[in-house]
């Protein structure tokens, strides 16, 4: 599947609670990222976020990448930590050596923690109602 310039990119998915993010990665002269059709700084307002979303590519050492992502669902904190886990996975795609360093980091392993479901009977997932003796 090729881009209409015809240019190489390598693509992966990241997850983390209810947040997706697509990204392709392409090689270009510096860093740049297009998130949802806006750049890293308008998207992500902290820089808690933003270091969360590059730390990925500098752990890695990596070349530079012109990096296009999709978020969909969550909230933005969910989706920053779903940008580097697709991230990371698609600078493994590229270079496996990369994987053993951002292994240990963590980078690699999706974080499954999401929302329990609520029971029927119950106020939310565990909290019940007030209970009375008489």
């Amino acid at each position: 599947m090729e881009d209409t310039k015809s240019a190489k990119y390598i693509e992966a998915v990241g997850r983390r609670k209810t947040a997706v993010a697509r990204v392709r990665l392409t090689p270009a002269s510096k860093n740049s990222f297009n998130i949802n059709d806006k750049d890293l700084d308008s998207y992500f307002p902290t820089e808690e976020m933003r270091l969360i979303v590059t730390s990925a590519v500098k752990e890695a050492k990596a070349g530079s990448y012109k990096i296009s992502a999709k978020l969909i669902g969550g909230g933005i904190h969910a989706q920053s930590e779903a940008l580097r886990h697709a991230i990371s996975r698609a600078l493994v795609k590229e270079d496996p050596h990369t994987r053993t360093t951002l292994k240990k980091a963590g980078m690699l392993k999706r974080d499954p923690r999401s929302k329990e479901r609520r029971k029927f009977g119950l106020k939310k997932a565990r909290k019940a109602p007030q209970w009375s003796k008489r």
